[in-house]
């Protein structure tokens, strides 16, 4: 680093000591490098802070020279005083290439991170963004309550800041960053929400709207959090229905999305369990609904016989 730390680059500092104080975090993390802006902060950041830092640099091989990049990247974290590894991945999963893209970089990193926690470089603009896309598709409160702080294996120590602060910290340190040509391209929904929707809604409403969406996401948590403490643990294969139809929908919605987990269902959305909930609350000798999950990329089938719900 070339230049002295100033308030940006001692902001994401700071987010990075609070996050590993309160979660009493090993000393020793990995942070997913990209190169750009974000991450390269958050790599300075957590050096700044004296944890024992490892850049994990995914390239993903879209596009062309991505193990330019990468090398790059790898480059200037041990220029940093980081350790770095580049891990080629192969993007070939379901859902078409953002959602492949993502199973493949999370399955690398995890792989990778040598039992650390991974730091990821999401700032507050990246949960507010979360939450307008939640918003969009009506994916309800869990949703709505955005990206966590710590999932483990996986931190966010800077949900609090602003993406100018790490671009502006990068510039403070003297780190040039890498521009993914991705983050401008308006045939990404997440573009558009970045470029024109914030945007349009900051000047609309007079501004703080960023950092309003974030606080709504995490009063969301809160909330979520505590509903699901309340939530029966289901246990077993099936389910009685008698055992949750009393419930409150709130409460019985968190069982069933318990329950469809520990039966192999993923990317459950909220229709998806709008429709078993019928099997409870709406029955009228409906047949079995489809969620997504199963084996062999078959969908899990879900069905109310006998007043018992069973997945298949």
């Amino acid at each position: 680093m070339t230049g002295r730390p100033g308030p940006a680059a001692l902001r994401v500092r700071r987010a990075v000591e609070a996050w590993h104080r309160d979660r009493g975090a090993p000393p020793r993390v990995a942070v997913a490098l990209s190169g750009g802006a974000d991450s390269l902060a958050l790599l300075a950041g957590a050096l700044a802070a004296g944890l024992e830092t490892t850049a994990l640099v995914v390239d993903h091989g879209l596009q062309d020279g991505s193990r330019d990049v990468a090398e790059s990247a790898a480059a200037t974290a041990r220029r940093l005083g980081a350790g770095a590894r580049v891990l080629p991945v192969a993007v070939d999963g379901a859902g078409g290439p953002e959602a492949a893209a993502r199973s493949a970089r999370y399955a690398a990193l995890d792989a990778a991170r040598d039992g650390a926690p991974v730091l990821l470089g999401h700032t507050l603009d990246d949960q507010a963004e979360t939450v307008l896309l939640g918003l969009g598709r009506g994916s309800g409160a869990r949703s709505l309550a955005g990206m966590a702080a710590w999932a483990e294996p996986y931190g966010r120590p800077l949900l609090g800041v602003r993406r100018t602060e790490t671009r502006a910290g990068c510039a403070e340190l003297g780190l040039v960053p890498w521009d993914d040509p991705h983050n401008a391209d308006p045939r990404y929904t997440r573009v558009r929400l970045r470029t024109e929707v914030l945007p349009l809604l900051e000047d609309v409403l007079g501004g703080g709207v960023a950092e309003a969406l974030a606080r709504t996401a995490a009063q969301l948590r809160d909330d979520n959090d505590a509903l699901d403490a309340l939530a029966p643990a289901p246990s077993g294969e099936e389910l009685a229905v008698a055992d949750i139809a009393g419930l409150p929908p709130a409460l019985r919605r968190r069982v069933l999305r318990a329950w469809l987990a520990g039966r192999g269902a993923r990317a459950l959305t909220a229709g998806h369990l709008a429709a078993v909930d019928a099997l409870v609350s709406d029955w009228h000798g409906q047949g079995p609904t489809a969620v997504p999950g199963g084996t062999s990329g078959r969908r899990l089938q879900v069905s109310r016989a006998g007043g018992i719900l069973s997945a298949w």
